[in-house]
């Protein structure tokens, strides 16, 4: 492509999400002239979505969210370390002051960071971030090597991932303390696929998970 080409390009593709930007505004204050002033009062969101950063899963959209309606969290595989003071930062905000009711922790089929970590390779910088996925194999090694086939090996550690990240959640303080005095957020754990456009739930036992890691992480107190 010739760097004329290259430079027009560029600026269609600038130009384009400005263009998509205006009709956006002039559908949604068509369909509800208050729409903007109702919108800059300020937000109330039953949901804090935590996701991946794959482009191809845009929270509100799957699952016919409006704007306001989720507090949203994206990165690579949808992870929840708690060295992370990003995700951090956002479940306290969520929790203690925007008073969300649910936590989802939603993966993805074909997730390309579950992918890389499942593969035996030095990817640089990614190394530390994919370590914890590889941890979340070592903890479920027995089950995930007795999976033959590749593709279900993978969909599982897919669906493993999203559950070890519900616990990370639940042993955060401002979710064991909320849920202690108001008995919420609730934790979720949901799984896209794209074959279907699906989102399948996992059905994680959210008061399962607290009783059970409080024995050690129990922050009430």
């Amino acid at each position: 492509m010739a760097e004329s080409d290259i430079t027009n390009y560029l600026r269609q593709t600038h130009d384009r999400v400005f263009e998509h930007n205006k009709a956006w505004a002039h559908d949604c204050k068509s369909k509800d002239p208050e729409f903007f002033v109702k919108l800059s009062a300020g937000q109330n969101p039953e949901y804090l979505w935590i996701g991946c950063s794959d482009s191809r899963i845009p929270a509100e959209q799957i699952t016919g969210l409006e704007p306001g309606d989720a507090f949203v969290h994206r990165n690579i595989a949808n992870l929840v370390c708690n060295t992370d003071l990003n995700v951090m930062s956002v479940i306290t905000y969520a929790v203690e002051h925007l008073k969300v009711k649910h936590i989802v922790v939603c993966g993805h089929y074909g997730c390309g960071g579950v992918k890389a970590a499942m593969t035996a390779k030095d990817l640089g910088l990614l190394n530390p971030w994919l370590r914890n996925i590889r941890d979340v194999y070592r903890l479920h090694e027995k089950e995930l090597d007795a999976i033959k086939d590749e593709d279900a090996r993978y969909n599982r550690l897919v669906e493993l991932n999203v559950y070890e990240q519900c616990r990370n959640v639940v042993k955060t303080a401002s979710v064991q303390q909320s849920y202690a005095q108001n008995k919420f957020p609730i934790v979720h754990g949901w799984v896209f696929g794209f074959h279907d456009g699906l989102l399948k739930d996992l059905k994680v036992d959210f008061e399962g998970i607290l009783k059970d890691i409080q024995k050690i992480y129990n922050l009430t107190n």
